[in-house]
C-alpha cells in the first residue's frame, strides 16, 4: 500500500477518505479502480475519443513527438528523484505510458473526465490511480504534485483562467506544469469546430496567461516547426469548406488526419526538431509548448 500521502478527498455521496492499494482504491469496506468525482465536460466526447484514436492513435507523428518531447521536459525540470506526476485530459494513456516507463520511481497519476477510456487505462496500466473528474470542478488537495501534464486539453476548456488556477493550486511550490496547445490564432477552421476547440493560441498570449496565473516560464518553444509552412496551406484551404455539414466537414478532418499519420518521413523531421529544441527556441509550429514553474510562496 502506498502511504497516505496520497490522500484524495472522498467522491460525492461517501464519507471515508480512499486510500490507493496499489491496484484500486479502497473506499470503506468497497474498492474501485478508478476513482469518480463531479464530471461536467463539454468540450469533448467520447465520440471524438474514438475518432482520433482510431484515425490518429498512438504512432501518428505528432503524437510520438509530443509525447518525446514531454518526457524530455519532465526530466529536465523536476528536481524530486521521486516525482508525483498526473497527466490530466490522459484520454487512451499514451503519453502516461511514456511517463511511466520514464519515471518508474515516482508516482504517476492519470485523469480524464470520460470514464470509457480511463477504463482501456486501467487494462494497459493496472498499477497506476486512475481519476475521473472535471478540470474546471477540480477535487484535488492544494500542493498535490510535483508535475502536471495538459496536453491538448486547455483549448477544450471555455473558462481557461479557472482551469490555470487549479492547475496552479495543486502544483508544489518548485514544481511544474507542461502545456500543449494548438498554435495560430488566425488558423481557426473546420478542423478546430470539429474538435470542439475553443481556440488556438499564439505564443505571447499563451505565456502571457500562465504569468498571470502566478507561473514563472521556464521553457517555450513549438511543435510542427519543419511541417508548419504545409499544415498552414492546409488551415487556409479548409476556409473553402465552410459551408459543408458538419458531417462532411468532419470527413474532411479525418482525411487530414489520414493523410499524415504514420509518416516515416515526418517521424524523422519530428526526431530532428526535437533534437534542434534543446538548443534553440522554435518560432513557429502547429501547437505550442510551455514549461512553467510555480515558485516557493
Amino acid at each position: 500500500m502506498l502511504p497516505m500521502e496520497l490522500y484524495l478527498p472522498p467522491p460525492p455521496g461517501v464519507q471515508d477518505a480512499p486510500e490507493w492499494t496499489g491496484s484500486a482504491f479502497q473506499i470503506g469496506e468497497g474498492s474501485s479502480r478508478i476513482l469518480t468525482y463531479d464530471v461536467q465536460a463539454d468540450g469533448w466526447s467520447d465520440d471524438l475519443n474514438h475518432m482520433l484514436d482510431e484515425h490518429g492513435g498512438e504512432d501518428h507523428f505528432m503524437s510520438v513527438a509530443s509525447r518525446q518531447n514531454t518526457i524530455r521536459a519532465l526530466g529536465k525540470w523536476l528536481t524530486r528523484p521521486r516525482p508525483r506526476i498526473i497527466e490530466i485530459g490522459c484520454a487512451s494513456g499514451y503519453a502516461l505510458q511514456s511517463m511511466h516507463r520514464a519515471f518508474s520511481g515516482g508516482m504517476i497519476i492519470g485523469a480524464d473526465p470520460f470514464a470509457e477510456v480511463l477504463n482501456n487505462v486501467a487494462q494497459k496500466l493496472p498499477d497506476v490511480p486512475l481519476l475521473q473528474f472535471d478540470l474546471l470542478k477540480c477535487p484535488l488537495p492544494d500542493r498535490f504534485v510535483d508535475a502536471v501534464v495538459l496536453l491538448n486539453v486547455l483549448e477544450h476548456i471555455e473558462d481557461e483562467n479557472t482551469a490555470l488556477r487549479h492547475l496552479f493550486r495543486i502544483v508544489r511550490p518548485g514544481g511544474i506544469a507542461c502545456i500543449e496547445v494548438p498554435a495560430g490564432p488566425n488558423l481557426y477552421d473546420l478542423y478546430d469546430r470539429t474538435l470542439r476547440h475553443h481556440r488556438r493560441y499564439s505564443m505571447q498570449a499563451l505565456t502571457a496567461t500562465l504569468e498571470k496565473t502566478g507561473f514563472e516560464i521556464l521553457e517555450r518553444s513549438h511543435l510542427g516547426f519543419f511541417v508548419f509552412p504545409a499544415f498552414w496551406v492546409v488551415k487556409k484551404r479548409n476556409r473553402k469548406y465552410n459551408a459543408l455539414s458538419p458531417e462532411e466537414q468532419k470527413a474532411r478532418v479525418l482525411q487530414n488526419i489520414k493523410g499524415a499519420g504514420n509518416n516515416t518521413l515526418l517521424h524523422w523531421l519530428m526526431a530532428t526538431e526535437n533534437w534542434l529544441r534543446r538548443k534553440i527556441y522554435l518560432p513557429w509550429g502547429i501547437r505550442c509548448f510551455v514549461v512553467c514553474r510555480r515558485n516557493a510562496d
